[in-house]
């Protein structure tokens, strides 16, 4: 079942948003070479502290799997769900995908930016240059004029238009009261299907694109997943509203 939510509750689920992007701002800001994943880690710690805000994916569990820290650190060719460590360390031309989400005042908000690490070679800059425009194009599809599958599938015609490939195995989500609601939003996806959106609805989308294949897997640790020809993965997500007004992205910095 699909939960609308007032506009009282999207500017409550707006706080929470801008929880998480001043910290993906203060986490960015100290992305360079030399410093561990663990670093990054202790400042959204220290942030969620500050703010009195719950850490969104500390304590999640899928199975027997808790999931340790309050950022999810994925490196190079690793998608998603990475977990943060004192011994990795940062590089020279490293790409790290940040996911962060909180709960505050009864409310999620998440969202997730990939970072370069000091100065990119030509296929990374072009990676997170088209997977952070592939969100835009299926952002610019939230209105009550388009259906479920319009943003996957705009997502998916600018990433293969730009010879790069989405992942298929992790998907989008609706958001509000929970981290994880109605409907699963895929990033890829054929125009004019899927349910009538409608104001009120309010998703956490989040294309994850790859230099090669699309195929993906998960390491041991049960929670890093990687790809599966080992080349570079990127990822961005944002929190968005559905309004009368078309969308409303609620992790923007302000």
């Amino acid at each position: 079942m699909i939960v609308l939510k007032s506009s009282s509750e999207i500017e409550t689920m707006r706080f929470s948003g801008q929880i998480v992007a001043n910290v993906l701002d203060a986490v960015g800001e100290a992305v360079k070479p030399g410093v561990s994943t663990w670093e990054l880690e202790e400042i959204a710690d220290a942030m969620c502290i500050k703010a009195e805000a719950k850490p969104a994916f500390k304590g999640y569990r899928v199975g027997k799997n808790v999931f340790p820290c309050c950022l999810c650190i994925s490196v190079n060719e690793e998608v998603v769900h990475g977990i943060p460590s004192r011994d990795r360390i940062l590089k020279e031309g490293d790409i790290i995908s940040v996911d962060f989400g909180v709960q505050k005042n009864g409310y999620f908000g998440d969202s997730a930016r990939t970072f370069g690490v000091g100065k990119l070679g030509p296929q990374a800059r072009k990676l997170l240059d088209v997977t952070k425009e592939s969100l835009m194009c299926g952002i610019a599809k939230m209105d009550a004029d388009h259906r479920l599958q319009d943003i996957g599938s705009a997502i998916q015609k600018y990433v293969e238009g730009h010879q790069l490939s989405v992942v298929r195995d992790f998907v989008g989500h609706g958001i509000g009261r929970g981290l994880h609601e109605e409907p699963q939003i895929p990033n890829f996806g054929k125009s004019g299907r899927g349910l009538r959106l409608r104001p009120g609805m309010v998703f956490a989308v989040e294309p994850m694109v790859n230099v090669g294949t699309h195929e993906v897997e998960i390491l041991d640790d049960g929670w890093t997943v990687v790809t599966c020809d080992r080349l570079l993965s990127a990822h961005f997500e944002h929190t968005i509203a559905i309004t009368e007004n078309g969308p409303d992205i609620l992790t923007l910095s302000v």
